[in-house]
């Protein structure tokens, strides 16, 4: 076990916001959230890292903010990461049980088969992911350990992303004096946070409606068994609004986010709303309603996409405890409501649980993933063998060529050599 006080940071970048939450680990007493951190960002497009400079701006900023309310400082993250270049797929793998008895390290070999797949060379294994093991003939297994027999067997999916959109995000961490223990997939670390047992048992999805992007992740019978991301979002509903009512984008997202409804239906006939004008134009008064008729279809359009891609997977059945919604955008007014019609599924709002300490600052789908990668995290520190195995930590750069570390390298190789030719 941990030392008890660890330190966990988990830092969820994304298109619109970064936030930083800091929680102290104790192998007794849980979680316990110490400070947050949240400020805008504009450096990255779809969840994707567009421009390096803006984006360390932001993280510095929200790193700043939460060390300086949890009163400690912050050295190593746990960096979250999304974005339309991350895909999923199947895989299997195989592995002998040495010693009649599956044992941990025979879990890791299974696993390790079971990524041993061919990847482009511009994409990376992010995780491996376990649906269910199988041990000689029986299958539907979660854990092996301890179980008799001579052949293990694991069913996985295999979560890819992009090489070169991995190393930004660790590069933006890095030149704010950060270490990345490790990088997680965003809605994997939003489940974490929102889902009890008893819904990854009976079959949930989690929807996380950012600001660039929507992320899926399905649960069936206790294990991932799909992970999507379309690139659509928050933004997209906010240009809308910019378009639609002639307002200056951060006029858009203000009235977006103080009178915006997804369901037209809900709002009255006779409330108003005052738009700002754009380029020197005096602000004028418009029905609530013409917002409501602008925001309704972008929301429509989403849902819908998130339906096709659910049924296309077959899986749309087996989700019967039904939708769990995350992410900022989630908090327009009959947001949740317009899911349920659209989706055909029971739908609630997901909000992180599990924690203690400050938890009225982190009380909000928006903190989902901030709060996830700090449980994930209190998983790796405390050595939780029940943790979602198969992560694929990430890997340290290769020395650079005429670098000391190389000339090391060289140093040592050629003085093995150059001993073996003395001794014959």
């Amino acid at each position: 076990m941990s030392t008890q006080g660890e330190i966990v940071v988990g830092l969820d970048i994304g298109t619109t916001r970064v936030c930083a939450v800091v929680a102290e680990v104790d192998s007794r007493d849980g979680i316990t959230i110490l400070g947050v951190g949240m400020v805008p960002c504009r450096g990255l497009r779809k969840g994707i890292v567009a421009n390096i400079d803006w984006t360390v701006r932001s993280i510095r900023e929200a790193i700043d903010s939460a060390q300086t309310m949890a009163g400690v400082e912050i050295r190593t993250i746990y960096a979250g990461i999304g974005g339309s270049h991350v895909r999923s797929s199947g895989s299997d793998g195989v592995a002998a049980i040495a010693g009649g008895e599956v044992t941990r390290g025979d879990v890791d070999r299974v696993l390790e088969g079971a990524r041993a797949i061919p990847v482009d060379a511009d994409r990376q294994i992010l995780h491996v992911l376990p649906r269910e093991y199988t041990v000689d003939s029986q299958d539907g297994i979660r854990d092996p350990v301890g179980m008799a027999g001579v052949r293990l067997g694991v069913k996985v999916n295999l979560v890819t992303a992009a090489t070169s959109c991995v190393q930004n995000v660790i590069r933006c961490a890095e030149r704010c004096g950060l270490t990345v223990a490790d990088v997680v997939l965003q809605p994997l670390a939003s489940a974490e946070a929102v889902l009890s047992d008893d819904e990854k048992e009976i079959g949930v999805a989690v929807v996380d409606i950012g600001g660039g992007t929507t992320d899926i992740l399905l649960y069936v019978d206790g294990g991932i068994a799909h992970t999507s991301v379309i690139p659509v979002g928050g933004n997209n509903i906010t240009s809308d609004i910019a378009a639609g009512l002639r307002t200056p984008m951060a006029e858009a997202d203000r009235l977006k986010r103080l009178s915006g409804c997804a369901l037209g239906r809900l709002v009255a006939d006779d409330e108003e709303i005052e738009v700002p004008g754009v380029g020197g134009h005096a602000p004028r008064k418009t029905a609530r309603r013409v917002l409501s008729d602008i925001i309704e279809p972008r929301v429509e359009e989403i849902f819908a996409v998130v339906r096709k891609r659910i049924e296309d997977t077959g899986l749309l059945e087996q989700l019967s405890a039904g939708v769990v919604l995350t992410g900022g955008a989630v908090l327009l007014q009959g947001m949740p409501e317009f899911a349920e019609e659209i989706l055909g599924m029971p739908v609630r709002v997901g909000m992180p649980t599990g924690i203690k300490g400050i938890t009225q600052l982190v009380h909000g789908p928006e903190y989902a993933t901030g709060v996830g990668l700090v449980k994930y995290g209190a998983q790796v520190v405390c050595g939780d063998p029940t943790r979602t195995p198969g992560v694929a930590s990430v890997p340290p750069p290769r020395p650079r060529a005429g670098s000391p570390a190389e000339a090391a390298e060289q140093s040592k190789s050629s003085g093995f050599w150059d001993w073996v030719k003395a001794a014959f």
